[in-house]
C-alpha cells in the first residue's frame, strides 16, 4: 500500500474539506424542515444514534496512525469516510434536539 505524501495530502485535505462542507450543507438542507417541525419520537430517535464500538475503536487506531503519518492512502480515505459521516449525524442531532427545544419552549406569539 502506499503512503499519502504530505504535500499532495494537504492539497488533497483542502479538496475533502470543500467536499465535505458542501455534502454536509445538503444533509443540513434536507433535514431542516420545511413545515412541521420533527416528531419528539423521530428526534429522540436520532439522539441514540451512534458509531458502535468497533467502528470507535477503528476511528481511534486511524487517529493514532494520522498522529505518526503512517496512514496509508485506504486508510486515509477510510478516515475521511468517518468524519464525513460523523459531521453529518452532528448536523442531524442537532436538527433533532432544536426540534425537540422548540416542543419544550413553543415560540410566544406577538401580543
Amino acid at each position: 500500500m502506499q503512503r499519502v505524501r504530505s504535500a499532495s495530502s494537504k492539497q488533497a485535505a483542502r479538496i475533502r474539506t470543500s467536499i465535505t462542507s458542501s455534502e454536509a450543507a445538503l444533509w443540513g438542507r434536507l433535514f431542516d424542515p420545511v413545515g412541521p417541525e420533527l416528531s419528539t419520537g423521530v428526534a429522540r430517535y436520532i439522539l441514540t444514534l451512534g458509531f458502535p464500538q468497533s467502528d470507535i475503536d477503528r476511528m481511534r487506531d486511524l487517529a493514532a496512525k494520522a498522529r505518526e503519518d503512517t496512514l496509508t492512502l485506504e486508510e486515509n480515505i477510510e478516515r475521511d469516510n468517518y468524519e464525513r459521516v460523523g459531521h453529518v449525524l452532528s448536523i442531524i442531532k442537532s436538527k433533532a434536539r432544536k426540534a425537540l427545544k422548540s416542543v419544550r419552549n413553543p415560540p410566544k406569539s406577538p401580543v
